[in-house]
């Protein structure tokens, strides 16, 4: 049994305001509901959604986006719309020599704008891929949980990409364990209704079980112990099923 992946959800202290900034740089709609702000992706994007922070010190960012350029106008007016929606540059430790640009969002993830011409991210759609720090065996964990096929998987780096074609999600090595809550997650849904078995489905791929919310929310633990949840049957507020 496969899960539905609904968004990558973002922790922000105002959720908001990345929200209203990631929904103009992405021309999508806003929908708010219990679970926050989320920004559906349609069929073949990623869905966003932007959740109230927990108090206390977090984990560093493992996860970040990759926009696509048509062409070098478009990238500069990619770069150019996110200034002015309240995006800003930072320095990653990225050398003169490379093409991308890296910035950050109004609640501090960074993402990059890939320069024309990039081969591997052709076709993806404007938001190209999420990449993800983390091992080879979680990026085989999430082909198999989601259906989704191994695009690349060459040393430490996987990549999936659903059947249907759209954003990618890769991952590449990593230096250990995070010593506290990781602040992005990926969010499901049960591709069937049955969040029950979902779970279970999971687990036996190598997931753990960490905690049941309110809600009715299943947070768990990928191989690597990076958080993720499975949401229970009926909290798509998407329109889309399947």
């Amino acid at each position: 049994m496969h899960s539905r992946l609904l968004a990558v959800a973002f922790e922000a202290d105002d959720p908001a305001e990345p929200a209203h900034f990631w929904a103009g740089l992405l021309g999508r709609e806003v929908v708010e509901d219990a679970g926050g702000v989320l920004l559906p992706g349609g069929d073949a994007q990623l869905g966003l959604r932007f959740v109230p922070g927990r108090a206390g010190r977090l984990g560093a960012n493992r996860m970040h986006l990759h926009l696509t350029s048509a062409d070098l106008d478009d990238q500069r007016h990619t770069v150019a719309t996110a200034i002015r929606l309240g995006g800003r540059h930072v320095d990653v430790g990225q050398r003169a020599e490379e093409t991308h640009v890296v910035l950050a969002d109004p609640a501090g993830y960074e993402f990059c704008v890939i320069e024309p011409g990039n081969s591997y991210l052709a076709g993806c759609g404007p938001l190209g891929e999420l990449t993800c720090a983390g091992t080879r065996q979680v990026g085989r964990f999430w082909s198999e949980a989601l259906g989704w096929p191994l695009v690349w998987d060459r040393g430490e780096q996987t990549a999936i990409q659903s059947p249907r074609g759209g954003t990618k999600i890769a991952w590449d090595a990593w230096d250990g364990t995070p010593e506290a809550p990781n602040r992005q997650r990926f969010e499901l849904l049960p591709a069937d209704g049955d969040q029950r078995a979902a779970v279970d489905a999971l687990i036996s791929l190598g997931a753990a079980r960490l905690d049941t919310r309110n809600d009715g929310t299943a947070v768990l633990a990928d191989p690597d112990g990076t958080e993720f949840c499975v949401r229970p049957a009926g909290h798509d507020t998407t329109g889309l099923r399947g």
